[in-house]
């Protein structure tokens, strides 16, 4: 009998991960935030706020009730941002069994408690969460899972039964899944590549060119692995999909909103603007915040998430902040 599940947050990272499910013939359900969105989506089968254009399975049903959504599921994939997963998994709580398997597919680093997706889900719904837990991440336009492209992810969790099951759930010809043991590894490269993607959009706004470009997403892979060992991760993680993969896809890719924003900073406009005019949420923004006072709390050195954080939180002029990351004092490269 095929799994039920519910997907929580139908952005286009949610929708195309329910398509994804459903096309597959899992009975899956959408929950979306918008009432209005969940009935065109049920009469055009289409998502035209977040994923325009790409036809929903019709196996695919849609709600904007949370707890009906999640009502006898065996899976449930939270993808609302991270900055919100607190207060939806608070609206869950009540109706959550407690066998139902969580799958986070949000990459963020909460603000005001520096918490990771994980250590939100164990704080709202106990330690012992953490054993029917996944974190799905890595390089995944959902533009391109939506049109059937190759991709390939990773998911982790401390159950390595877990892993394999939420492996076999989203497997598919063109959407590969690989596990990993480290789910701090996993959240952190999630959350902090979408702070450099920032830092390359500048840079391509300012006209630096392909090195720096490229200086900058292998400096960033540094301060993600600092960051990441400060908190206990395997270094090896950050060499995989969800560090240097999801990494270079986010600092390069044209469908990237974090390197968008970027760019549109790099060539002089102000963060109000531009955010004022997306839809969607470029969550390395928030994250930038997050990311900065942890690693300030945790005395690691990240001088590129300080200059972004400089740029979007002190108005700082990018010009200044490339430079003063240039003129740096010289060290060793391993230092």
């Amino acid at each position: 009998m095929p799994m039920r599940i519910a997907v929580i947050g139908a952005g286009s990272w949610g929708t195309a991960l329910a398509n994804l499910l459903a096309k597959k013939g899992l009975a899956v359900v959408l929950w979306a935030f918008e009432r209005d969105l969940v009935e065109r989506m049920q009469g055009t089968r289409i998502n035209d706020l977040f994923l325009a254009g790409v036809w929903l399975d019709d196996r695919l049903t849609f709600t904007n009730d949370l707890a009906a959504a999640v009502a006898g599921r065996q899976m449930v994939v939270l993808v609302s941002p991270s900055q919100v997963m607190r207060r939806v998994v608070e609206q869950l709580r009540p109706h959550l069994d407690r066998d139902t398997l969580l799958v986070s597919a949000a990459k963020g680093i909460e603000n005001d408690t520096l918490l990771l997706m994980s250590e939100v889900l164990e704080e709202v719904l106990g330690a012992d969460v953490a054993g029917r837990c996944a974190y799905l991440s890595g390089p995944s336009f959902a533009r391109e899972v939506a049109a059937e492209l190759p991709t390939a992810v990773a998911v982790a969790a401390s159950d390595g039964e877990i892993a394999r099951t939420v492996q076999e759930q989203f497997r598919t010809d063109y959407f590969r899944v690989y596990t990993n043991p480290d789910v701090v590894g996993t959240e952190l490269g999630g959350a902090v590549k979408n702070v450099i993607a920032l830092a390359a959009g500048v840079s391509d706004g300012l006209g630096f060119g392909h090195n720096a470009r490229a200086a900058l997403i292998n400096r960033g892979l540094v301060e993600m692995s600092r960051l990441g060992a400060a908190k206990g991760a395997q270094a090896e993680t950050f060499a995989g999909l969800a560090g240097m993969g999801d990494l270079v896809l986010t600092c390069t890719g044209d469908l990237s909103r974090n390197r968008t924003v970027g760019i549109e900073l790099g060539k002089g406009r102000k963060l109000a603007e531009i955010l004022g005019g997306m839809r969607m949420v470029a969550e390395g923004v928030k994250t930038t915040l997050s990311t900065y006072q942890l690693a300030q709390k945790l005395g690691v050195a990240m001088p590129i998430t300080e200059q972004m954080y400089q740029i979007l939180y002190q108005d700082k002029d990018p010009r200044q902040a490339v430079s003063e990351l240039m003129m740096r004092r010289q060290k060793a490269e391993r230092h």
